[in-house]
C-alpha cells in the first residue's frame, strides 16, 4: 500500500510539473506572438499610416465619426432629390446617431476591392449587400444578418408578354433552373452568385456557361443590361431585383436559385468590439417600428413617378382633375401652363393630396421634407398651397436654367431637375459635352447621358461630381409629362 501511495505522489509531481511547463511554454508562445503581431502592427503603421489593430470602437468614438464602405446601389446607397438614401445606408445612420457619431460615405468603385479597402482601414463597416459565405469569413468578421435573401435568375419578358396568358408566358421563360444547361449568364466572379451556378452545374449535371465579370461591373448593370438585350441572363439577390424590376418592367425575378442566405455587414477580425456593440444595437433594432419601416420602403413601396406611365385624364366631362382651378391660379403666378403643371402633379402623387412616397415625399407635387417648407408647403398644407408650391419651385428651377436658351428645352431642363436634383442633370450635360452632344439640348442629347448615370465607366468619369443615378427614371419621367401635356393639350383648353 505504501509502494502505491509513493507511485501516486511521483505521478501528481510529474504531470503537475509537465502542465505548468506546459503553461510556461504557451505563455511564452503567446507573448512570443503579441510582440510578432505589435511589431508588424507598427510596420503596417509605418508603410500606410494607420494603425489597424486599435481601428475599433474606441478609437470611433474618439474621432467622433463611422466611416462606411458602400456600392453605389439601390439597396446599399443612393442620392435621391439631393438626400443620401439606401437600405443599409439608413440603417447604419440610425447605428451613428446611436453611439453619437457623424456618418461617412466612401463609394467602391470595385467590388473586388472591397474586402482590401475595409482591411487596409479606408472604412469601418462595409455595406455592400454583402452575403455571408465561408471564404469571406476567412478574411472579415459579419454583423448579425441584417435580414435573409434567395438569388433569382434575371430574364427578359417575352415580346408582347403583356398580353400572353399565364401557360404561354411560362412557355416562352426559363421556369425552371434545369433549363439553364446551355445557357450563358453573367455574374460577378467574387459573387456567392458565381457559386451557387457552378453547384447548379453539378445538381442538374450539364454546362452552364457562366461568364464571370469583374466586380467594377455591378448587379445593377447587369440588370439593365439584360433589359436591353445586351446579355439574356443575369443573378441577383430578390431584394434588389425587386427593386430594380420597378424600374425596368420587361424582366422577369420569378425563378428562384437558392435557399434563404444571410446579408449582414462586413467587419475588420481587429475590431471586436465594435462588432459586439453593432451586434447587440442590430438584435433590438430589427424589432423596431423604424426598422420595419425602412425595409418596407426600399422592398415593398414603389415610387409614384414610376408606375405613372398611362395618358389618361382622371375626369370625364372636359375637366383633367377636381383641382383644375387651383393649377390655373398656380399658371398666373409662375407662367407655367396649367396643364403642364397638371401633368407633373398626376406623374407625382395623381393628384392625391395625401400621398407619402419614397425617401418621405410628400404632397401632390412630392416635396422631400427639407424643401417643402422653403416653398411654404407642409404635409397638413391644403391641395391649393400645394399646387402653388410646386408651381414656384417649377419657376425658380426654370430660372435657374439661364444657359439654355431654347424654352420648351429648358422646361425640360427644369422636369428633369425637379425628379433627380440639379446636381445629376448638370453631370448629365458635362457627359453630354465630352461625347460631343449638345449639352443644352435635352431630346436626344443630355437625355441620353442621364441614361448612362446608371454605368459605372460614366458615372466614375472625372467631370461627373455627384455619382450614380436611376437615370431611367427621369428620363421616362421627362418624356411621360410631356407626353401627357401635348394630350392635354389638345384636348383641355
Amino acid at each position: 500500500m505504501q509502494k502505491l501511495k509513493q507511485l501516486f505522489y511521483y505521478l501528481f509531481i510529474e504531470n503537475t510539473l509537465k502542465s505548468i511547463v506546459g503553461v510556461i511554454v504557451v505563455s511564452c508562445v503567446i507573448v512570443f506572438s503579441l510582440r510578432v503581431t505589435s511589431k508588424h502592427a507598427k510596420e503596417t503603421q509605418l508603410i500606410n499610416n494607420q494603425v489597424f489593430y486599435e481601428n475599433d470602437l474606441k478609437e470611433i468614438l474618439k474621432k467622433g465619426k463611422l466611416t462606411v464602405l458602400v456600392e453605389n446601389s439601390s439597396v446599399s446607397f443612393f442620392v435621391y432629390r439631393g438626400k443620401k438614401m439606401g437600405f443599409e445606408y439608413e440603417i447604419l445612420k440610425e447605428f451613428a446617431n446611436e453611439i453619437g457619431v457623424d456618418l461617412e460615405v466612401k463609394i467602391i468603385d470595385d467590388l473586388d476591392n472591397a474586402i482590401d479597402q475595409l482591411n487596409n482601414g479606408e472604412g469601418d463597416l462595409l455595406a455592400c449587400n454583402f452575403t455571408v459565405s465561408k471564404e469571406r469569413a476567412k478574411v472579415i468578421d459579419f454583423s448579425i444578418p441584417v435580414f435573409k435573401t434567395n438569388q433569382v435568375l434575371v430574364q427578359r419578358k417575352p415580346d408582347g408578354w403583356s398580353s400572353l396568358k399565364p401557360k404561354e408566358y411560362q412557355q416562352q421563360i426559363i421556369h425552371d433552373a434545369g433549363h439553364l444547361a446551355g445557357k450563358k449568364v453573367h455574374v460577378w466572379k467574387n459573387s456567392s452568385f458565381s457559386q451557387r451556378l457552378k453547384h447548379l452545374q453539378e445538381e442538374i449535371g450539364d454546362t452552364i456557361y457562366i461568364t464571370e465579370e469583374s466586380g467594377s461591373l455591378g448587379v445593377e448593370e447587369m440588370i439593365e443590361m439584360v433589359s436591353e438585350g445586351l446579355i439574356d441572363y443575369t443573378v441577383s439577390d430578390v431584394n434588389l431585383a425587386k427593386i430594380n424590376s420597378r424600374f425596368y418592367s420587361n424582366i422577369d425575378i420569378s425563378l428562384n436559385l437558392s435557399v434563404k442566405q444571410k446579408i449582414a455587414f462586413g467587419i475588420r477580425k481587429s475590431s471586436p468590439i465594435l462588432k459586439a456593440r453593432l451586434d447587440h444595437w442590430l438584435e433590438k433594432f430589427k424589432h423596431k417600428t423604424a426598422f420595419k419601416y425602412i425595409k418596407y420602403k426600399y422592398f415593398e413601396l414603389a415610387p409614384i413617378s414610376s408606375g405613372s406611365n398611362k395618358l389618361f385624364s382622371s375626369l370625364k366631362g372636359g375637366k383633367i382633375s377636381v383641382f383644375d382651378h387651383y393649377f390655373k391660379a398656380a399658371e398666373l403666378k409662375s407662367d407655367w401652363d396649367w396643364r403642364l403643371i397638371a401633368s407633373i402633379c398626376y406623374q407625382e402623387s395623381k393628384f392625391n393630396p395625401n400621398i407619402v412616397s419614397f425617401g418621405g415625399a410628400y404632397s401632390m407635387m412630392q416635396f422631400m421634407p427639407e424643401i417643402g417648407p422653403l416653398y411654404g408647403v407642409y404635409v397638413d398644407s391644403p391641395p391649393e398651397v400645394q399646387i402653388m408650391g410646386g408651381a414656384r419651385k417649377l419657376k425658380k428651377d426654370f430660372d435657374s436654367w439661364t444657359e439654355i436658351p431654347d424654352k420648351l428645352q429648358r422646361q425640360k431642363f427644369t422636369v428633369a431637375t425637379y425628379n433627380s436634383g440639379k446636381s445629376h442633370i448638370i453631370d448629365a450635360r458635362k457627359l453630354a459635352e465630352k461625347h460631343g452632344l449638345d449639352p443644352n439640348v435635352w431630346d436626344d442629347n443630355v437625355e441620353k447621358m442621364i441614361l448612362n448615370l446608371s454605368k459605372k465607366e460614366y458615372y466614375r468619369d472625372p467631370v461627373v461630381k455627384s455619382g450614380a443615378a436611376k437615370g431611367i427614371v427621369t428620363h421616362r419621367y421627362v418624356r411621360e409629362i410631356f407626353a401627357r401635356y401635348e394630350m392635354w393639350s389638345s384636348l383641355y383648353k
